[in-house]
């Protein structure tokens, strides 16, 4: 992994309203980008959002053609939010994090699902602690979703504390039904810990297959609003939330909130790590064994 930073004056914003293709930055902002160097593809991009809201801050990622949760996307996007908290260099201030795609139809299009199963650290090493990293992460956090966000894509923005839809294109849509996927428990605990009652949306959603557009998406409770980057930032300014970002117990009251679902997420890892813990216990084990053996042996040849 690697990432860069600079600081530029960026264009003045484009009159662009809903799900832009290229997302407005603005005079001053501070800017970084944090690339995968095996396939020297950007996939993340932080901008600062200092001249409309302070604290308000915006990132923005691209993995073409359709931003699937693959490896390279999913630790690049990991590091963006480590380098949030954590960077000394762009020294951020608590405040409010809007994450949206660059790529005009699609949020996030979900899994590469073939590749992901055959890979044994997708879930555990990969896709699970982003997840768990934006469900707790110690900031409020909005999904500004441009266009479509299916099965995977779909479940990372239910991750956020917030989502706000483009009411002009784009579906929500749980479709594991048609490709014949399962639902492992972080899938389906996500939605029964942000779902409000009936139960029937999540059926409907789940053993229909229906896709939601932004007005019944609303309707159903899976989003918090219409619009694009202008409402988004309206809508975080209205709720105050750079205010409640200030709170030092902000990220462990999400914790305890979703404590199901971070069971769920975090289950499958600490079951690798027990099973590999168990596998380094068993080789030093059988390491002492031979160090017997072989003390044994120099003590019997010793005697004769």
């Amino acid at each position: 992994m690697d990432a860069s930073f600079d600081v530029d004056r960026a264009p003045e914003p484009e009159d662009v309203r809903y799900g832009p293709a290229v997302l407005p930055d603005f005079w001053g902002a501070k800017r970084f980008v944090a690339s995968n160097v095996s396939d020297g593809q950007k996939a993340v991009t932080l901008s600062g959002l200092r001249e409309m809201t302070p604290q308000i801050y915006l990132l923005s990622f691209t993995s073409p053609p359709d931003n699937r949760l693959t490896p390279a996307f999913l630790s690049t996007f990991r590091l963006a939010l480590d380098l949030i908290l954590h960077s000394s260099q762009l020294a951020l201030k608590k405040g409010v994090l809007i994450t949206t795609s660059t790529i005009p139809k699609f949020y996030s299009n979900g899994l590469d699902f073939e590749s992901a199963v055959a890979d044994p650290d997708f879930f555990p090493q990969h896709l699970y602690p982003l997840w768990h990293r934006l469900l707790t992460f110690p900031m409020p956090t909005v999904a500004l979703i441009n266009g479509h966000a299916f099965a995977g894509g779909l479940m990372t923005t239910m991750m956020h504390d917030y989502r706000i839809m483009n009411p002009q294109k784009g579906f929500l849509c749980v479709n594991e039904l048609e490709f014949g996927a399962p639902l492992p428990p972080p899938m389906a605990t996500i939605f029964k810990a942000k779902l409000p009652t009936p139960r029937s949306t999540l059926r409907t959603m789940v053993l229909e297959a229906r896709r939601f557009p932004a007005q019944d998406a609303l309707k159903a409770g899976l989003i918090d609003g219409v619009g694009g980057l202008e409402e988004t930032v309206a809508f975080a300014t209205q709720a105050k939330l750079v205010q409640k970002a200030q709170s030092p117990s902000y990220g462990l009251l999400k914790e305890e909130l979703y404590k199901d679902v971070v069971a769920d997420l975090t289950e499958l890892a600490a079951q690798k790590a027990s099973q590999e813990a168990k596998e380094d216990l068993r080789q030093r084990s059988e390491e002492a064994a031979r160090r017997r053996v072989d003390e044994w042996a120099a003590s019997t040849k010793a005697k004769l």
